[in-house]
């Protein structure tokens, strides 16, 4: 069996980050070196919003990929006291499978969420094909698990997996000289809207 959160943490091969908000909350457990710019997505569309946060930042140079069911909140203080803290949440990650590098995935138990949250980051990525249809995301990449983090509060929640594009990565992107590229900062404006907008959700920063 791979490594679990505790294994990371004890070995210093991840750094958690816990803000807390509202209950409306925004993960990125396999943020840093891993599934890059998903802990920026995660972190700044709380912010914004003023949604609660927890991160994972994988540290090495090559990390390996621990499965979402792997990270326990009875191994770390600060996934539980997140998830005793949500009632409801995005977790973003990242993927990349040949013939859907334009598809945003969003799986996960909360469907009306799903749904809710594709409304709002649709009209802002027409390059993108945003998909809430569980039928058409691969079975792997469809946060359905019990012990998947994104389940674990009382509304469970999304998971959003982004393909390398709208993360910023690619070859799109090689000569582009902004801090993030207008896809992502597109993406998190939507995300954050998502979470204010949500009946239970945040109240927006400022």
């Amino acid at each position: 069996m791979s490594d679990g959160l505790a294994q990371l943490l004890e070995a210093g091969r991840a750094v958690e980050e816990l803000e807390l908000r509202s209950t409306f909350g925004f993960m990125a457990f396999h943020g840093g070196r891993l599934e890059v710019t998903t802990d920026r997505i995660a972190r700044e569309a709380a912010e914004i919003s003023g949604s609660s946060y927890y991160g994972v930042l994988h540290t090495d140079p090559d990390p390996k990929h621990i499965p979402s069911t792997r990270f326990d909140p009875a191994e770390s203080d600060r996934l539980s006291t997140f998830l005793d803290h949500v009632e409801i949440v995005v977790t973003v990650h990242g993927f990349g499978r040949r013939g859907m590098f334009s598809s945003l995935l969003l799986g996960g138990r909360n469907r009306d969420l799903a749904h809710h949250v594709g409304r709002h980051i649709d009209p802002l990525l027409p390059g993108y094909r945003i998909i809430t249809d569980l039928a058409e995301i691969p079975v792997r990449l469809r946060g359905l698990h019990d012990r998947n983090p994104v389940n674990r509060p009382r509304l469970a929640g999304v998971q959003i997996e982004l393909p390398p594009r709208v993360r910023g990565q690619g070859p799109l992107w090689w000569d582009y000289e902004g801090d993030t590229v207008p896809h992502t900062d597109a993406l998190i404006t939507g995300l954050a809207a998502a979470a204010s907008d949500w009946p239970t959700g945040a109240v927006p920063v400022g």
